[in-house]
């Protein structure tokens, strides 16, 4: 089995999972209604300078003000301050990049005062997302990434990844980047670029100078500021670009308008690939179907198990996360203390790696590992962490063990860490610890079937309940879903749901939006009477 995506499209939000040999190793879900993302491109306004930071505050129209250090302010800066005036000052025709002129004027060494003043005008991008109290991070470095180029307007140098060792094909890669990008533009070329012909290149090249354009005009025809100029690509399809290779086995989307866009992005970058996009009409939940709903519940949380009884304690906070890797009740190795410490940490190591991918750790992570004598077991434990780390996209740096077996790794992050409470609310006493008699959980919702039938004149829904309770509802030969369907329509569908509690239950119409019939009011517990006195 290879690596799959699978794309769950909801009405308030998108997930998405890449499993490796059916193994979920990364989860991303995003809100539709989520507009300051990671890679975003405003035209905005200096709002406040600290020059105790060596920074400004930035109003990007989000509730909490953009962070802009001065470090993430290019040399290039007064040049392109002056291009974007150029910009602004003329609605009608748009001053072309390659006429300006870009010249390495600001110093490294200097201070924020030097470069902007409360009220300017300053083109930027998020390069980091909006996480608890602190807002986003911003940088004067555009970038546009593509399959096979990183698009830089208002620079000069083009890069290879260090990732391609061959200097022939570095040497190759270089010209052939140098010869189609036009002037003021740097480039970064991508490690899945090795070894593309020319033609691909150029192609990707069209479409970030596409984008590009469409932010520069963005800038010239904007009214009022803040004003978002370009939106970074969905995340299914950034995830895609960064992800995709021949040798995917398959993408199954459960949307046919996410599943179009995602077909023809696939079928743009990769002519003949567009095949292994499915859309999934199938009536089971799509993450239940391919087995992700029981990896989420088992994988999140502050406890997670792995081989053998072994298992992690994660305790996050907002700088530092810390892993507790315990034996728990595994049986000793017959070789001694050892061999079963190094037997529990090697386990540990590979899913340490899995679960800072899948929560999308960030920051510093300190790792408790069990306490090993020998230095060559440490140094092979330290090397297995290096090799079970190689396919995480994001920046990150491994240190050698320490004599008290703890091991550092500082990762990138650029969006809030990823944290799903796997601890269910009871959906029937909430919280009182008083429930209706279970046995009337039927008739319950059978009510509610009639109140959506004849109150809300709905006549085809879903109703998602626990697995357990679609097996009992389905039980028999004339089962209670056949005498609900004769008593009010054949559009009464049950879907067993692994998301659902074991009496929790949501009823969705044909469009995917849940029907609102569950409220804490219907259920009404008995108070004692007060005895009156004798």
């Amino acid at each position: 089995m290879g690596n799959e995506i699978v794309v769950d499209v909801s009405p308030k939000e998108v997930s998405i999972a890449l499993l490796e040999d059916g193994k979920l190793v990364e989860l991303q879900k995003e809100g539709k209604d989520e507009t300051f993302a990671w890679g975003n491109i405003y035209i905005a306004k200096v709002k406040k300078i600290m020059p105790g930071l060596n920074a400004c505050f930035v109003d990007i129209g989000h509730e909490k003000d953009a962070f802009l250090h001065y470090q993430d302010i290019t040399a290039y800066f007064p040049s392109t301050q002056k291009y974007i005036r150029q910009v602004v000052s003329d609605r009608k025709h748009l001053y072309p990049i390659s006429k300006a002129s870009f010249n390495q004027t600001l110093a490294k060494e200097s201070n924020i005062s030097d470069a902007v003043k409360v009220g300017d005008l300053i083109m930027t991008q998020i390069i980091k997302e909006a996480i608890s109290t602190k807002g986003p991070r911003l940088t004067c470095e555009i970038s546009f990434p593509g399959r096979y180029l990183v698009l830089m307007p208002m620079g000069d140098k083009v890069s290879v990844s260090t990732k391609i060792k061959s200097s022939a094909e570095r040497s190759r890669l270089k010209l052939i980047v140098e010869s189609i990008k036009p002037r003021n533009f740097g480039v970064i070329v991508r490690t899945v670029a090795e070894n593309r012909k020319a033609a691909e290149l150029d192609e990707d090249m069209e479409l970030l100078l596409k984008r590009w354009e469409k932010a520069i005009t963005g800038i010239q025809q904007a009214r009022k500021y803040p004003q978002l100029v370009h939106e970074e690509t969905s995340r299914s399809v950034a995830l895609i670009r960064d992800l995709f290779n021949p040798n995917f086995e398959s993408i199954h989307v459960n949307d046919e308008a996410t599943y179009e866009e995602i077909k023809n992005y696939v079928k743009f970058i990769s002519q003949g690939s567009e095949d292994v996009v499915k859309l999934y009409k199938g009536g089971q939940p799509i993450f239940d179907h391919f087995l992700i709903t029981k990896q989420i519940k088992s994988s999140f949380g502050r406890t997670v198990t792995y081989k053998h009884g072994a298992y992690l304690i994660i305790e996050q906070t907002e700088a530092l996360c810390v892993i507790d890797v315990n034996s728990g009740n595994r049986m000793k190795n017959s070789e001694g203390q050892e061999a079963n410490a190094m037997e529990v940490n090697l386990g540990a190591a590979d899913e340490i790696a899995r679960q800072l991918r899948l929560r999308d750790v960030g920051g510093i992570i300190v790792i408790d590992f069990i306490d090993m004598v020998d230095a060559e077991n440490r140094r092979k434990l330290y090397e297995r962490m290096q090799e079970n780390m190689k396919g995480d996209r994001s920046k990150h740096n491994i240190l050698p063990l320490s004599k008290f077996c703890l091991m550092q790794i500082t990762r990138q992050r650029v969006r809030p860490v990823l944290n799903i409470d796997v601890e269910e609310n009871c959906p029937s006493c909430f919280g009182t610890g008083k429930i209706k008699p279970s046995i009337l959980f039927t008739d319950t919702l059978e009510e509610k079937i009639k109140s959506v039938k004849r109150e809300q004149k709905i006549n085809s829904f879903k109703l998602h309940v626990h697995p357990y309770v679609a097996a009992y509802i389905n039980k028999g030969l004339f089962s209670l879903k056949w005498k609900w369907k004769l008593t009010y329509g054949m559009g009464v569908h049950i879907v067993a749901d692994q998301s659902m509690a074991f009496l929790q239950y949501s009823f969705v119409d044909n469009s995917g939006n849940e029907i609102d019939v569950t409220e804490e009011k219907d259920f009404k517990y008995p108070t004692k009477k007060k005895e009156s006195g004798r």
